[in-house]
């Protein structure tokens, strides 16, 4: 019976424990994790609100808000004098990514 109610209680506590969210997301959040061996100057993700600064190899970037996002966007990194760009044709098909 002891064992029962030991299981229960730490079974209780392990559901408890597991919440995905402890805070209030109301947008859509993203961050960048830079998976190159580069120094990233900058990093705009889809348009000029949103640009990441200064992101070391194998590091990640804060959270940024989006009002709306898709699996893919459109990348411009900074790193020196060098610039890339990631440009996708169009968005047919794609949904935009849940809050979270």
């Amino acid at each position: 019976m002891k064992r029962t109610i030991f299981l229960f209680v730490a079974l209780g506590i392990m559901i408890a424990a597991c919440s995905d969210r402890d805070d209030d997301v109301t947008a859509i959040n993203i961050r960048v994790k830079n998976m190159s061996s580069f120094l990233f100057d900058e990093v705009l993700v889809g348009d000029e609100e949103h640009i990441y600064e200064t992101l070391g190899p194998d590091l990640y970037s804060e959270y940024q808000e989006y009002e709306t996002a898709y699996r893919y966007s459109y990348i411009r990194i900074t790193s020196g004098e060098e610039v890339f760009v990631l440009q996708p044709m169009d968005f047919v098909g794609e949904e935009v990514l849940p809050i979270g």
